[in-house]
């Protein structure tokens, strides 16, 4: 098995185009490292440089003690589970998983003991004789799963292998993926743009954004903990409310002010939120009074509860209900509060419906605090 250390990496393209810069990661043995960001970030250059199929512009690249920037990607002891899963259509299940253990020279009987035990954990024995064409769409991402797991590799490269499949599959195949690498007991470094697959599958996450690392932490971490605006509305499903707002002191206590302006054909409404003396450690935020930050509340934290709205200090704010959608056990309701977008998410069925006016409150405990210029977090 296998560390994996990330020393200063860049990748530059001709023209000046740089798809990865300074990146640096230190990535435990037998870790599940998950890379997530939006399309063109640079997560999957980052994961084709450790493969090795993508040369590095800048800075060393470690898998255990060894420096492997010049190090062809068959000698790197690693394997690469694609998105097409790149299956050889003319070979059975058996030929394909077979195939790059023959090109090693593998004895016949040591390849006929590894493939058969990757096809039992993976639960295609029964698949063995049959061809791509007849599998579906998870049965042949098991198979590319397969054909890396009898490598034996030290690390694991999976590259967005789950976006091909259809919603309930998907589901599945993530707690597949996170029991294969609790038995396989290898370092997993996995590509994805889908948050939902980071946050229930890693051990870390590394959320990226135009070549750059925004922030490295646990799932639980980086949703309580955001570093940036940017991590804070990428995490979490629907994401963080994100509103322009102003730093208060008012008689001796902080708060974050939002609302509209008065204008000639409407009053204009203006909510306080207390930040609490734990939020305001420091003194941090009498550096922001009277100037504009931006105010983050997870949906989650928004309460239709009469009793909360009734013992509340402050945070109670008046919406215009736009939309409901029921998911089940909960309701989304999105809301138009003095001109701002907000998402509530309400358990149960929720009585609001379209076009009511209601009655909600913030919860101070669950704000976030963001600098209007760097975006950077001032507090959780």
């Amino acid at each position: 098995m296998a560390s994996l250390s990330l020393k200063g990496i860049y990748k530059k393209y001709p023209g000046g185009v740089v798809a990865v810069s300074d990146f640096n990661l230190e990535i435990k043995d037998k870790e599940f490292i998950i890379l997530v960001g939006p399309s063109g970030c640079g997560k999957s250059t980052t994961l084709r440089m450790i493969a090795g199929l993508e040369e590095i512009s800048d800075g060393e690249l470690y898998i255990g003690d060894r420096l492997v920037n010049d190090i062809a990607p068959k000698d790197r002891d690693i394997a690469m589970v694609f998105q097409n899963y790149a299956l050889y259509p003319h070979m059975t299940v058996y030929e394909n998983m077979a195939f790059g253990l023959k090109l090693r020279k593998t004895p016949k009987d040591e390849i006929r003991r590894r493939v058969e035990e990757a096809a039992r954990i993976l639960d295609i024995e029964h698949l063995l004789e049959r061809k791509p064409k007849a599998l579906s769409g998870g049965q042949r991402q098991r198979v590319a799963l397969g054909r890396a797991i009898v490598r034996e590799p030290k690390v694991f490269l999976l590259d967005e292998p789950l976006s091909n499949l259809d919603a309930k599959l998907r589901a599945q195949m993530r707690t597949e993926l996170t029991k294969l690498h609790v038995r396989l007991g290898t370092t997993f470094i996995y590509v994805t743009h889908d948050q939902v697959e980071a946050m229930t599958m890693a051990d870390r996450i590394v959320v990226m954004k135009d070549g750059l690392i925004q922030q490295v932490a646990t799932p639980p971490d980086l949703y309580d903990k955001p570093a940036n605006l940017f991590v804070a509305g990428f995490i979490g499903t629907p994401q963080m409310n994100s509103v322009d707002a102003m730093v208060r002191k008012i008689d001796g206590k902080f708060f974050v002010e939002f609302g509209s302006e008065r204008t000639k054909t409407s009053e204009g409404k203006k909510y306080l939120v207390e930040i609490s003396d734990e939020k305001n450690r420091h003194d941090i935020f009498s550096q922001y009074i009277d100037k504009p930050v931006i105010l983050g509340i997870r949906p989650e934290h928004i309460y239709e509860n009469e009793e909360m709205i009734a013992n509340a200090t402050s945070g109670v704010i008046e919406c215009n209900v736009e939309v409901t959608e029921l998911m089940g056990a909960e309701t989304y309701l999105y809301l138009n509060c003095e001109g701002y977008p907000l998402v509530a998410r309400v358990t149960g069925k929720a009585a609001a419906k379209a076009g009511d006016t209601v009655k909600l409150a913030i919860d101070p405990k669950a704000i976030h605090v963001f600098d209007k210029d760097t975006e950077k977090t001032i507090c959780n």
